[in-house]
């Protein structure tokens, strides 16, 4: 009887509040999918070459009034606010039940806002970070999830529209701390590779030799996560901490001999070899979730 009454239940309608790389993309993606959103963007034209997308609503209000996932994806915070609970906001006419999905990134502390704007009004809420987002029109997203999973459950066959991966990080926040993180990687990264660069041009290397070297040692990246894999399984030992940490040392000594060999500036280089033991030490145990967090959930 169960299978019977949820196969009998109408699709979830789905909306789409900002239409930049991100949030088009992935109104272009639930279109594709059939799942065709309805929209709005500041911007009148923000839907002209857009396949398969509708044209635009007047108002935030009037998505929420038709939808029963509503995806934000504006530019920062304050667009947000405005989105949600300022005049014609999604908040002034959402069905209680009904789920907010935040893409944008903004700080933990107006996720947490926003989540308890939600629960007043009787509507979920998911802070979800989102990447690559080149790929948004093109079911290639990861959507890093935090939020309470049977809002989750609601909202993940919307989701699954225009996602090709959905990853529950845990309670409200974790999405969004998740692809901070994530940032940091990636921008950490760049600025690694722009010495490495720096480096190898000075000593003869051509940058497109270098990211050669690069692709084929590592074509999976694996290495990048190398570190974080030992210590999420508990397999870094102490024996194995030491053989890494004289290894890092090594190289890292070589790498900075040589640049000062080509006066050559190497800032994070520098940071990363005084900080050998610290970058290997274990893992820390999550955080505690405080108090007020655990209700925002609810």
């Amino acid at each position: 009887m169960a299978d019977t009454e949820n196969n009998a239940r109408p699709p979830l309608r789905a909306g789409v509040i900002g239409l930049g790389m991100i949030g088009g993309g992935v109104a272009v993606s639930l279109s594709r999918r059939g799942r065709v959103p309805v929209i709005h963007d500041i911007r009148p034209d923000a839907a002209d070459g857009l396949a398969g997308v509708p044209c635009p609503v007047a108002s935030p209000a009037a998505v929420a009034q038709a939808s029963d996932v509503i995806m934000v994806a504006v530019v920062d915070a304050d667009q947000a606010r405005s989105v949600l609970t300022g005049e014609g906001g999604v908040l002034s006419t959402a069905r209680a039940g009904s789920t907010v999905v935040l893409l944008s990134t903004v700080a933990l502390a107006v996720v947490h806002e926003l989540s308890a704007a939600c629960a007043r009004a009787g509507v979920r809420f998911l802070d979800c970070g989102v990447t690559p987002g080149d790929k948004a029109a093109e079911h290639g997203m990861v959507a890093i999830v935090g939020g309470a999973p049977e809002d989750l459950a609601h909202a993940r066959p919307v989701l699954e529209d225009w996602a090709r991966t959905v990853v529950h990080c845990g309670p409200t926040g974790t999405g969004m701390a998740a692809k901070i993180a994530r940032n940091v990687v990636t921008y950490g990264s760049w600025r690694v590779v722009s010495e490495a660069v720096a480096l190898s041009r000075a000593a003869g290397v051509e940058p497109a030799t270098l990211a050669k070297v690069l692709e084929t040692a590592d074509p999976a990246g694996a290495t990048l996560l190398q570190l974080l894999l030992l210590q999420s399984t508990d397999a870094l030992t102490p024996d194995l901490r030491r053989q890494i940490a004289d290894l890092m040392s090594k190289d890292l000594d070589a790498a900075l001999a040589l640049g000062g060999d080509l006066d050559v500036s190497l800032p994070s280089t520098t940071t990363v070899r005084a900080t050998v033991t610290d970058t290997l030490a274990p893992a820390r145990a999550r955080p505690h979730q405080p108090e007020a967090s655990a209700k925002q959930e609810k």
